[in-house]
């Protein structure tokens, strides 16, 4: 996942509101979106190479993302995959906050990254690089492959386009949703990053929506949580031209 924008308690009927982009290179194995046979209570897309995956909900409205962090020069070469990180937290029944502290011990055996878990009433939040975890207050987010909240164009724009559509509707609408994480703009030089990549590879990462041959957004996801439990997942795919393949939706009750 390298972008997630979420609105955490800033809606009076979603406490939840996430809207996210994965992207990665195509030719690496995924499954689509679905309740997992080998763990029927996740709901969630799955990498098939290390069988994690980058962002899910389980039916008990436990939800859980991760987001690359950026610096190439740090990455380790028998790191365990950041995928686990995700799935881990789905399958397990440990409080966020058991959880974060035995991730933060083991920070060291991953590449760097950033971790989202929680529920409707908590959300906690991890950056490897920082090490530390801070419990969330009400308000809008926005995480790419740097640190929470970044002033980076793509999330910058993109927090203020979810705050215009959360304010302007009584219920968030997943197209409007959708239609913000399409957004392929971009950034100008001025504005990029730094984040130890060629200035090339800076400005094909820089919309919302990355797109290449080889590498680029391969799956956006909407996610939903209203105050009475309701759960909405919906995830639509895309093809290494940038065109939408096919797009699944899920509704269910919190257990």
């Amino acid at each position: 996942m390298c972008l997630l924008l979420f609105s955490f308690n800033k809606h009076p009927d979603y406490p939840i509101i996430l809207a996210a982009n994965r992207d990665e290179f195509f030719e690496r194995p995924t499954a689509a979106a679905s309740f997992w046979k080998d763990a029927p209570s996740i709901l969630a897309g799955r990498d098939l190479r290390q069988g994690g995956s980058w962002m899910g909900v389980n039916k008990n409205g436990r939800i859980a993302a991760v987001t690359n962090y950026r610096e190439p020069s740090q990455n380790k070469p028998n790191a365990i995959s950041r995928g686990a990180l995700v799935s881990d937290y789905l399958k397990s029944n440990e409080s966020a906050e058991d959880y974060m502290q035995k991730i933060m011990a083991q920070s060291h055996a991953y590449d760097e990254f950033n971790l989202l878990v929680g529920d409707k009433q908590s959300l906690l939040f991890y950056c490897s690089v920082e090490d530390d975890s801070q419990i969330l207050k009400p308000g809008l987010y926005g995480i790419s492959n740097g640190k929470l909240d970044s002033p980076w164009p793509k999330v910058e724009k993109g927090k203020a386009v979810l705050g215009n559509i959360i304010h302007a509707s009584v219920k968030p609408e997943a197209e409007k949703l959708f239609e913000l994480l399409a957004d392929k703009t971009i950034a100008a030089d001025s504005e990029l990053p730094s984040t130890g990549v060629s200035i090339e590879w800076e400005r094909r990462l820089s919309p919302l929506f990355v797109h290449s041959e080889d590498y680029g957004t391969r799956s956006s996801t909407v996610l939903l949580i209203d105050r009475q439990g309701e759960v909405f997942f919906s995830e639509r795919r895309f093809n290494n031209k940038g065109q939408a393949i096919d797009t699944c939706s899920h509704k269910f009750i919190i257990d």
